[in-house]
């Protein structure tokens, strides 16, 4: 069964308030009071002489179990929310990889479900170790983007963007944070720019994303009485108050801390709220957890993944 053998993140510490942005994306007062009174967005993390390699960097730093076995990485994925994420021809994965000795591992980004690629890149870095065979065999995920166009800077109307990484070691099989199911659901019917399409999706996300959380927790055989936490992806908070509310599950119990600090952390979100869930004590050994995201570029996806801690 695959387990996330270790997890580390990095957020650098420079921080923007969020009226210091208003400028930049054209925004009126009263639409910076609604994100940080109603949304409860605060600042937002920005690394402004750093790199996305820099970020990267410091995601790996902290992963202390791969020191020593980098000889078993046979796959390397970076979670992407855009399809591009820096200029051409810069490659910092394959960068990191050289100054990490993975040149030997296979390399490839997975994009395709926007902010909820972190859980389909775990999710297939599981099959690719199952299919292999190989019990010391290992997949390094790596998720983490920089703001560096007006687009990568902010969801309209709903949150920020902030810079920042995670990283994560996942193994064949593992006694600790074993991943017992994964949903996700497509809509391709979001796949327009059309204004009633953006209401649409706004409108069925509290419950497309309830949906998926509630088919990952059935799949693992579970009810939503047995999950401890959710790790949540940074949106904002009132959306994840609406999806409480269409679950019946306690608001207290989904570790929302990094949304007003660090903004919206692309797919890095669900392991960021790993480290602070742990830090708070949270992720209690052999309770179930969950993860969840939801995207939205070409199309919509509404993902969510169980594991036990």
């Amino acid at each position: 069964m695959t387990a996330l053998l270790a997890v580390a993140d990095h957020l650098p510490p420079g921080r923007v308030p969020i009226e210091e942005l208003a400028g930049e994306f054209g925004l009126t007062s009263m639409q910076v009071k609604i994100f940080r009174r109603y949304h409860k967005l605060g600042e937002v993390a920005r690394d402004p002489d750093g790199s996305l390699l820099d970020l990267l960097r410091g995601a790996v730093a902290g992963l202390d179990a791969l020191r020593g076995r980098e000889q078993h990485v046979r796959y390397v994925l970076h979670a992407r929310t855009f399809p591009t994420v820096v200029p051409y021809p810069h490659n910092p994965v394959r960068e990191l990889c050289r100054e990490l000795g993975l040149d030997r591992a296979t390399v490839f980004a997975v994009g395709h479900h926007a902010c909820a690629s972190g859980l389909l890149a775990i999710d297939v870095a599981g099959r690719l170790l199952a299919a292999d065979d190989d019990p010391d065999g290992l997949a390094l995920v790596l998720a983490g983007e920089k703001a560096f166009t007006p687009e990568a800077g902010m969801v309209p109307d709903t949150s920020f963007f902030g810079e920042g990484a995670s990283a994560c070691l996942v193994a064949p099989s593992g006694d600790r944070d074993r991943v017992l199911s994964y949903a996700a659901d497509l809509r391709g019917e979001f796949d327009s720019d059309a204004e009633e399409q953006a209401l649409e999706f706004q409108r069925i996300y509290s419950d497309a994303l309830a949906e998926a959380i509630l088919a990952a927790v059935g799949r693992a055989g579970l009810t939503m009485d047995a999950i401890g936490v959710i790790l949540p992806h940074n949106v904002n908070n009132v959306a994840w108050h609406q999806v409480c509310r269409t679950l019946g599950y306690p608001r207290e119990r989904v570790v929302l801390d990094n949304v007003a600090t660090a903004g919206h952390v692309f797919c890095a979100d669900n392991l960021v709220n790993y480290r602070t869930a742990r830090e708070r004590g949270l992720l209690r050994p052999g309770e179930p957890y969950v993860m969840a995201a939801a995207g939205a570029g070409r199309g919509a996806t509404f993902s969510a993944m169980v594991l036990q801690h």
